[in-house]
């Protein structure tokens, strides 16, 4: 059965947010096309190689959870995802369409597909939170009210609503990322990434974020590369879902003996290369000197 976690709720969700089926709608025929894809991706500085040959895909409404150390690539797979990098060969697929050789004109229409989540949260020090998560509204020249329902909706989502008029500085840091995955929200983008976006928080601040990653995986069927070396934020990734009770409020459940998490997986990079890809349950049993050090801190 599914086990409540601590029978804990959370503040109401919006509306327009609906749970999807786990499992009757990840294997769907028009869900197999992943969104993102990489094709033996190559990439050197200098005489360093970066990635050596990489291969993998995202599913729709999946989250792909990237693990290694520093330098080992991750946080470049998220640049030539966003057109910030080139490869030296292989393909990089964004929804079936191939972005290898895009020009910036050409990416800037990609980038509007995908939300970001930066590790300090990014925000522009000189603009309150409302002109921080409204900033790529005012430069399309959204019509102002569309732009102030827009931007109270994604607050809502990240349960700041309060803070809509602060500064940056009066925020703590978990409030600062807080604002800055709203802003990565804004347009619905149906791809977010997450580069290392719980480094320096404390351990309930980070598992906020996870939440707020976890609830746009099954309530908004969004599409999202999680990168860390955390273990605590892949636990909570990786067996815990979130669904809406009859009081319309979000709960987050642990998954159990008949419900396995068939939309979060696991890749770890070593020296450029795959070393795993799978289940989380699979990363935790494997033998692997590397993997087990890593699950362990060492």
């Amino acid at each position: 059965m599914l086990s409540a976690m601590d029978d804990e709720t959370y503040g109401p969700i919006d509306e327009e947010l609906e749970p999807t089926d786990l499992e009757d709608s990840f294997d769907e025929p028009d869900r197999v096309a992943p969104v993102i894809e990489f094709r033996n991706v190559h990439l050197s500085f200098d005489d360093k190689k970066i990635l050596n040959g990489i291969s993998f895909t995202v599913k729709r409404g999946e989250t792909k959870i990237i693990l290694g150390r520093s330098g080992g690539g991750k946080s470049t797979i998220i640049r030539l995802i966003l057109g910030l990098l080139k490869p030296d060969s292989g393909e990089i697929l964004i929804d079936g369409e191939d972005i290898t050789s895009f020009d910036e004109p050409e990416m800037m229409h990609v980038r509007q597909k995908i939300g970001m989540v930066f590790q300090e949260g990014a925000l522009f020090d000189s603009l309150p939170v409302y002109d921080n998560v409204a900033y790529r509204l005012q430069e399309q020249h959204v019509a102002p009210d569309d732009i102030d329902r827009e931007v109270r909706r994604m607050l809502r989502f990240v349960a700041l609503e309060d803070a809509i008029e602060k500064m940056p500085d009066e925020l703590s840091g978990g409030m600062r990322r807080r604002v800055g995955i709203a802003r990565a929200l804004v347009g619905d983008p149906q791809i977010v990434l997450f580069d290392e976006p719980t480094a320096g928080l404390d351990p309930p601040t980070a598992r906020t974020i996870c939440e707020l990653a976890i609830k746009l995986r099954d309530l908004q069927d969004v599409s999202s590369i999680f990168v860390t070396h955390e273990m605590n934020n892949v636990r909570y990734l990786s067996s815990e879902y979130a669904t809406v009770n009859e009081d319309g409020e979000v709960v987050f459940e642990k998954e159990g003996e008949r419900l396995c998490l068939i939309n979060t997986s696991i890749m770890m990079l070593k020296d450029g290369e795959i070393l795993f890809e799978g289940s989380d349950e699979k990363f935790q049993r494997t033998s692997d000197p590397y993997i087990q050090r890593f699950i362990h801190g060492k």
